[in-house]
């Protein structure tokens, strides 16, 4: 029971950092723009987010500071496809590069050092309930991203923003024949997107871990991505992806502790064996991808 009590008190911390990303990459997909370089993106989210609060100990100032890195190497991804009409999959891999390139550099002097994490609410009433409570008692960040999902959710499905967000995915010339910029909207999607990521990595290394070592993102851009599909860009499902997978990640810790006999490199591939398995099993399902999938995704537009 304490270990399932630990995966249920954790999963929603673990699962923040990956909803946050694929909810900002599922926003930049919609609107037909395939970005690879998520990953970078919260790298240098989580580099730049640790550093302010290392230095002035304010958390809404290194989120700030990291949204605002992510939108800007965002920019950067947005200027090369849709300004040079680039190859967005050659174009998000080098910009995720360059992230990672710009982690490792600003970080390397705060290599190993840590900061105090945010505080738990504890909901009167409901904190102190078995195996509940301890879910229920998150920091407000958690808290934050849900609000954000539900809407994102609103928004996508019920609001002319949205509309015009999912037409120009869908048919992007179709869309500039009705008098939508379809170049500035991808633009503000992509930015979009790359603050998200930008705050994905900076509660990755300044809550959920609080610390910085390089490399501590640890794939998790690369399975916000595996989570659009995986939730065939649907809000809800995505949601339900990213606690699965932050359950799955804290499985490992529990059996570790457990003592269960598997080397620990197993136990950490889990959570990536299971999102290339899940792949595998959405991808085989044909026509629910032509149902679901964004018509003109990593096409280029030349208006």
């Amino acid at each position: 029971m304490s270990g399932i009590a630990f995966i249920l008190a954790g999963t929603l911390a673990a699962a923040t950092p990956l909803l946050l990303a694929a909810l900002g990459e599922m926003v930049v997909e919609r609107s037909g723009v395939l970005n690879l370089g998520l990953e970078g993106m919260m790298a240098l989210g989580a580099a730049l987010g640790f550093i302010v609060v290392f230095l002035t100990g304010n958390h809404a100032l290194g989120f700030l500071v990291a949204g605002l890195g992510g939108a800007v190497l965002s920019l950067v991804f947005a200027s090369l496809v849709l300004g040079f009409v680039a190859n967005q999959v050659a174009a998000g891999l080098g910009v995720g590069l360059l992230g990672l390139g710009l982690s490792s550099l600003v970080g390397k002097a705060y290599e190993s050092r840590t900061v105090p994490g945010l505080p738990r609410l504890h909901l009167p009433g409901l904190s102190d309930l078995p195996l509940v409570g301890p879910l229920l008692t998150q920091d407000i960040v958690v808290w934050l991203s849900l609000v954000l999902a539900l809407g994102l959710w609103a928004v996508l499905a019920h609001s002319k923003a949205g509309l015009v967000v999912r037409a120009v995915g869908e048919n992007p010339h179709a869309a500039r024949a009705l008098g939508f910029p379809v170049i500035a909207i991808r633009c503000g999607a992509i930015a979009f997107g790359g603050t998200l990521a930008g705050l994905a990595g900076a509660y990755a290394s300044t809550v959920y871990t609080p610390l910085w070592a390089d490399g501590m993102i640890a794939g998790r851009g690369w399975i916000a991505l595996a989570l659009v599909v995986f939730g065939t860009w649907a809000t809800g499902r995505i949601v339900f992806g990213a606690l699965l997978f932050g359950a799955l990640s804290l499985g490992e810790l529990s059996a570790q502790a457990a003592g269960v006999g598997l080397p620990s490199q197993v136990l950490a591939s889990l959570p990536y064996a299971v999102t290339i398995l899940m792949l595998a099993v959405i991808s085989s399902d044909r026509r629910r991808m032509r149902r679901t999938a964004i018509a003109s995704l990593g096409q280029p537009f030349e208006p």
